[in-house]
This record gives structure tokens, C-alpha cells and sequence, in this order.
């Protein structure tokens, strides 16, 4: 009997506050995030298309989705990482995001990797 193919993707996530593409007095806060995503399972699998939720401070909500991410669509092997950054702007000096990743394994398996939930947070606003 065949072992059972596991489809496990690891994303880890940091985020960083961008002063100089900032406008406190306007209300624009950017943020860069760096995220590392690890085929933690058997299978190669592509990564197709992301779904991101962005949350400012006073609780509203944008979605972002689209194909890939920064123009890329990896092919990650099992145990192989890829690695990007990318911005966001809010309205708040704080927010937070989640999202998943959508990914296609080789064997034609579908699956979505869940992002964890991580603080935006322009420093010394943390009460």
C-alpha cells in the first residue's frame, strides 16, 4: 500500500513600517511584509494565486487576490522555500493581515495554504 502524500505548506511573515512612504497627516501608513513560504510536504506544488485580507485600525477591510505573487508563480519542490516582499497601505498607524496562498501539487491535487495573521503596527503605537 502507498504511504499517503502529504500537502503541507509552511508561511512565515514579517511586516515592517515604511516612514518614508508615509503621510501620517494624510492618513497613509505603508507597511512592507516579508513573506517565506516552505513546501513542507512530498509533493511539488505551485503556488497559483493569493488571497489577502488587510485590516486597519478602525476595523475596516480590503481583499486583495491575484495570480502569483510579485509577478512569480513558484514551483516549490519538498523542502525548497520561496521567499518575497511586498507593501501595503492602511489608514491607521496599526492593522493586521491574513490570507492563503491557492497551490496545484504536480499530482493535480488542489489545496490552500492558510497565512497567518500578522500586526502592522507603525512603532511606539502599541499600547
Amino acid at each position: 500500500m502507498a504511504a499517503e502524500k502529504k500537502y503541507t505548506v509552511k508561511i512565515a511573515s514579517q511586516s515592517r513600517y515604511l516612514p518614508e512612504q508615509s503621510n501620517p497627516e494624510q492618513g497613509v501608513y505603508a507597511f512592507s511584509y516579508t513573506v517565506t513560504i516552505t513546501n513542507a510536504g512530498d509533493v511539488p506544488s505551485q503556488l497559483i494565486s493569493r488571497h489577502w485580507v488587510i485590516e486597519d485600525g478602525n476595523g475596516r477591510t480590503k481583499e486583495v487576490t491575484g495570480l502569483g505573487v510579485v509577478g512569480h508563480q513558484p514551483l516549490l519542490r519538498p523542502g525548497q522555500s520561496f521567499e518575497y516582499t511586498s507593501g501595503s497601505q492602511i489608514d491607521t498607524p496599526s492593522g493586521r493581515m491574513h490570507g492563503s496562498y491557492f497551490f496545484v501539487a504536480e499530482d493535480g491535487t488542489r489545496f490552500d495554504a492558510p497565512i497567518a495573521e500578522f500586526e502592522l503596527s507603525m512603532p511606539r503605537t502599541l499600547h
